[in-house]
């Protein structure tokens, strides 16, 4: 049995000169790219996904812990799986794995997701949507994303402005935006993540302006986002 007979859905991706660093490795954005297709082609194929907006419902990602072992490379064909892996309270978690053509794991991600009222922002309890065979609410995951407490000496500081380009469909700046802005402030660093673990705190709206600023302890590095007096996010990482 292969470690994708677990899971639940797979798709086939290559990745594109446009998804790599000079270094010819795969960015922790395009990875978070991936990882965001496949939950949602997942969740429309088995009717949990944008069909929810019908009911003025939608999935937010709350938190997402990515752990590269080896870098996917331009032009690698890769496989990438998901699945369920229960609820607990009003977190529902999916798991991923990607494999290179030879079933070596190159990373395993785990996230977990909030099921909110669109107009209310109230969170609702995922079992209310999730297909039972798929999304078991007496499981939970002994790998779950962590919380984040920011501690350490703060060594940088830059303020960036919510441009159009971050939306996503509900004029809210996407999850992998928020990876961008991580990443970019790790590598301009000089600090090159293999781990990365981020808590989306709250949303981003086109012309907030974020103040980013960046820890270190020990091994780790930190990344605070603020909106004023408003946390946004934080990130974990570590390479």
């Amino acid at each position: 049995m292969s470690l994708g007979d677990s899971f639940q859905y797979s798709l086939p991706f290559q990745v594109g000169s446009y998804q790599v660093h000079p270094d010819g490795k795969i960015s922790l954005t395009s990875l978070a790219d991936f990882l965001q297709e496949i939950a949602w082609r997942h969740a429309d194929s088995a009717d949990f996904g944008r069909n929810l907006l019908e009911s003025n419902l939608m999935w937010v990602l709350s938190r997402l812990d990515i752990r590269v072992q080896k870098s996917p490379t331009w032009g690698e064909k890769i496989q990438a799986f998901t699945a369920g892996r229960g609820a607990d309270k009003l977190f529902a978690f999916r798991e991923f794995l990607i494999l290179d053509q030879n079933g070596e794991v190159l990373v395993r991600a785990m996230s977990s997701w909030l099921l909110l009222h669109t107009e209310t922002k109230r969170p609702q309890r995922p079992e209310v949507v999730l297909p039972a065979r798929l999304f078991d609410p007496t499981q939970k995951p002994d790998w779950q994303p962590e919380k984040i407490r920011i501690l350490g000496e703060e060594i940088y500081q830059e303020t960036l402005k919510v441009r159009y380009s971050d939306l996503d469909l509900n004029n809210h700046v996407n999850n992998t935006s928020y990876i961008l802005w991580v990443e970019n402030i790790l590598r301009e660093n000089n600090f090159q993540p293999n781990e990365l673990l981020i808590n989306y705190q709250a949303e981003c709206i086109l012309g907030d302006e974020v103040s980013l600023s960046l820890w270190v302890k020990d091994q780790e590095m930190l990344v605070q986002g603020l909106v004023g007096e408003k946390l946004v996010l934080l990130a974990r990482s570590k390479n």
